[in-house]
């Protein structure tokens, strides 16, 4: 019996070592939308963030309607790290929401797989320039639509109508506190950048 299980132990040691495949997500969206809170509720690390206290200074600039009761904000980038499978391992950046960030874009964008774009229906005006974003520079993005208490809720059709979102493009309820939600958001991601990936690689037939 001895030997039968330092056998088994031998060959288990032999066998290579898989290592998952890597990901990145972006997690963009408006000011105050909720994607401190997103990143930090589905990650298995402790999540990196770069927040700093709202000032009165910044009152000219940072616009309040709607997020009154928000007292830090992010700077720089949120950082989480959520494994989807053994072999798939999503990290995920979530980008500043104000303006005068938005110079850190390009550079968190750069090799991102995909992206979420965070909404409020309260503020559903502010999705318009991460979308446009995206868009613009071809990177697969799902909006996921944060349940906000108080917020009006609206069919999802509706939603997508008033984003003028291509039939394509995943549209969903989430809501950004809840682990299991926050997952059915960066699958639905991943599936449609790859899927699309997939389109493109296809060959033309004349």
């Amino acid at each position: 019996m001895a030997f039968g299980r330092s056998s088994s132990r031998s060959s288990r040691a032999k066998r290579p070592l898989v290592e998952p495949v890597t990901l990145k997500i972006l997690v963009a969206g408006g000011f105050g939308v909720g994607k401190t809170t997103l990143v930090g509720a589905v990650s298995e690390i402790k999540p990196l963030r770069t927040e700093e206290t709202l000032t009165e200074a910044g009152r000219p600039v940072d616009d309040l309607h709607g997020v009154e009761t928000k007292s830090t904000t992010t700077v720089a980038m949120d950082f989480g790290r959520i494994t989807l499978r053994e072999d798939l391992v999503l990290y995920l950046f979530g980008t500043p929401g104000q303006d005068r960030f938005w110079f850190l874009w390009d550079e968190l964008a750069q090799g991102a797989l995909g992206a979420v774009v965070l909404a409020d229906t309260r503020r559903l005006g502010d999705s318009f320039a991460a979308i446009d974003y995206f868009e613009r520079r071809g990177i697969p993005f799902a909006v996921a639509v944060n349940s906000f208490e108080g917020a009006p809720r609206f069919p999802v059709e509706t939603v997508r109508a008033a984003l003028d979102l291509d039939a394509e493009v995943p549209l969903m309820v989430c809501d950004a506190r809840e682990r299991g939600s926050v997952k059915e958001v960066l699958v639905s991601v991943v599936e449609h950048a790859l899927t699309l990936a997939d389109r493109q690689r296809e060959p033309v037939t004349t």
